[in-house]
């Protein structure tokens, strides 16, 4: 069954790129909603902006949403991880700025707030897209493909000269709450002359130690470090995830990437859907939804609608 929050989640924190401060709100909402986004400080024009694929109008460094009036909003990645990741299906997202807040870095924040608030079964079934055959896109040293599989799996592979990351691979199946205990930490990452490009450039203004993972060379600058080993490629199989979910739907397939990341998942995404023969929706059965991201996550705390 289709599921939504039990009650409204309230969240605040700065933008990465801004540097200014937004409340973010998800609240529930009815069966067959989707996940749609509101900018409550835009009065003037239309300020919903559907959270699909085809509304993607920006790929550099983070993903950004606008609709046909122009109002945008920016670094949806994360958040749409963990809608995807603990199974929220309908949702209204209303922020009082541009930019979704960074948090960490991860998409932690957003996954506790979810789970203690917990979510209601609603009555209308869950659909999927089931991939139907190989559909690739290799760009500018990237490469992305979806592929048929009986449920979500991402594979990822990258590899950076900063010896800190070096070369790195995972693949994940994506069920049974795997996306809660192994991705929903990870940070999103950067070089240190990254940094100071981008802030050069007026972007990563609310960047710094406490929402990103910073290194130098062989040196990670967090005084921490890592929380995983291969924390890297697991934010980049996160961040694969909130893409995905532009799709308007749980995705039953393949997802491989190499060096990939926003841009290749969104043209990915463009390419599926042009091609009617790739792809279908189905109505998941009992078996197909225990396969799905989140399914299994706070059963105990569903409760009907």
């Amino acid at each position: 069954m289709q599921r939504t929050l039990k009650n409204p989640i309230r969240i605040v924190g700065k933008g990465l790129h801004s540097g200014k401060r937004a409340v973010v709100r998800v609240l529930p909402a009815s069966a067959e909603y989707g996940i749609w986004f509101r900018r409550v400080d835009v009065t003037n024009c239309d300020n919903l902006i559907a959270a699909m694929y085809d509304q993607v109008n920006d790929t550099r460094l983070c993903t950004r949403l606008a609709n046909d009036a122009g109002t945008e909003v920016s670094t949806v990645e994360h958040l749409m991880a963990a809608l995807a990741g603990t199974g929220v299906h309908n949702a209204l997202i209303e922020i009082d700025g541009p930019e979704i807040p960074i948090m960490d870095g991860s998409a932690d924040a957003f996954v506790d707030a979810i789970l203690k608030v917990g979510l209601i079964e609603q009555d209308a079934p869950v659909r999927a897209i089931r991939i139907l055959k190989t559909v690739s896109i290799k760009v500018d040293g990237f490469i992305a493909s979806l592929s048929p599989a009986d449920s979500l799996e991402i594979d990822f592979s990258i590899d950076f000269d900063e010896s800190a990351i070096g070369q790195q691979s995972k693949t994940l199946k994506m069920a049974n709450g795997a996306f809660v205990r192994e991705l929903s930490n990870c940070r999103t990452f950067c070089r240190r002359s990254d940094v100071e490009m981008m802030q050069s450039a007026g972007l990563a203004l609310g960047g710094g130690l406490e929402n990103a993972i910073v290194v130098d060379g062989a040196e990670v600058l967090n005084l921490e470090g890592f929380r995983r080993v291969d924390e890297c490629v697991r934010h980049k199989m996160l961040d694969a995830l909130g893409d995905l979910y532009l799709s308007g739907a749980p995705v039953i397939g393949r997802y491989h990437g190499d060096k990939a990341g926003h841009r290749a998942t969104n043209l990915l995404l463009r390419k599926l859907f042009s091609q009617p023969d790739a792809w279908e929706m189905i109505v998941c059965s009992p078996e197909q939804w225990d396969d799905l991201p989140g399914a299994h996550i706070t059963e105990n705390d569903f409760i009907r609608a």
